[in-house]
């Protein structure tokens, strides 16, 4: 079927118009972003970690953190001269 060809009389001028709805002069952009707080990057609000500098946004997200390792050696130090102790 060929394209339709529309005459002139047809429409008028405030078909070209649009509504205020339809354009508020600023690009639609479904993605809100907001700026990351260690390296200050555009990134997606609902992203729990940042893509650029890889920095947990909430503590809730973070994994657990490891113990230092010289907490567990003087534990097992402080264990070690208990039982010594004891074992007499």
């Amino acid at each position: 079927m060929p394209p339709r060809i529309i005459e002139s009389d047809e429409f008028d001028d405030d078909d070209w118009q649009l509504d205020s709805d339809e354009f508020d002069g600023a690009p639609q952009n479904d993605d809100a972003t907001m700026p990351c707080p260690y390296c200050r990057r555009d990134i997606p609000e609902d992203t729990p970690r940042c893509p650029y500098c890889e920095n947990y946004l909430s503590e809730e997200d973070a994994p657990p953190q490891r113990k230092p390792w010289w907490i567990l050696a003087g534990i097992i130090v402080c264990l070690y001269i208990v039982y010594r102790w004891m074992a007499g």
